[in-house]
């Protein structure tokens, strides 16, 4: 088709639709399907893809030996895909930690609902860790951090910051609310709130380690510390 001058006026038409050759009706071109919009759920689905990707093949192989090659050819991208979303293997680890555990620890920060004690505060944030961490693939991004932050201290770092500092900053909170309110006799223990959740870091390890041997119910064991700390609960 030959193009139309510039110069060329062409009339309105009352409708959309025009007639061509034939006289078959011809309607206006459809707006393209790649919007700014569907384009960036895409790329959120590949990113989500690589991450899922990174975090079996961390899994199975460990920090160390996982390859970027392999990672893209288990999400199915190339490995230059891979550069559009991750500058290395590092920053990879890094969004299966704040994507995977940061949102659990914020909730640490919230304050008791409404007539809630402390205690069940913290029960219940235990439980949601057994549950969604210690016994899921999550519990293996804390156990590669374990075994391998010495070796990567710059992931150990950003764990901690993310991670570790957010969940005894938002626990040392709720032991001090415990405190004035009475549910907590020792005051020390806010000086240590690792204290508090030294239970949930021997689940994830035991887990992976001893399960097999002597199954560990993580759940009922938190019950037995807070009950340590807060005294056992009156039953009616």
């Amino acid at each position: 088709m030959s193009k139309i001058p510039s110069s060329t006026k062409i009339p309105a038409k009352p409708t959309g639709s025009r007639r061509v050759a034939g006289g078959a009706a011809a309607t206006p071109k459809t707006v393209a399907a790649t919007t700014p919009a569907n384009r960036a759920e895409r790329a959120a689905e590949r990113r989500a893809a690589i991450v899922e990707a990174a975090l079996d093949e961390f899994i199975a192989r460990g920090f160390t030996a996982t390859r970027l090659d392999d990672v893209a050819k288990r999400a199915g991208v190339a490995k230059g895909t891979i550069y559009l979303h991750f500058k290395d293997k590092e920053s990879m680890f890094e969004e299966l930690i704040r994507t995977a555990l940061v949102p659990m620890i914020n909730r640490l920060h919230a304050p008791p609902p409404s007539g809630g004690s402390v205690r069940d505060m913290v029960e219940g944030f235990a439980e949601n860790f057994i549950r969604e961490v210690a016994s899921t693939r999550r519990g293996d991004i804390v156990r590669l951090i374990v075994a391998e932050g010495p070796r990567f201290p710059a992931i150990a770092d950003f764990y901690y910051r993310e991670v570790v500092s957010r969940g005894l900053a938002g626990m040392r909170a709720l032991i001090e609310l415990g405190i004035a309110r009475g549910e907590i006799r020792h005051k020390s223990l806010a000086r240590f709130p690792q204290i508090m959740v030294a239970p949930a870091l021997i689940a994830v390890i035991w887990q992976s380690l001893f399960a097999r041997h002597a199954p560990l119910d993580a759940t009922e064991m938190f019950r037995v510390h807070l009950d340590l700390i807060f005294g056992e609960r009156r039953t009616t």
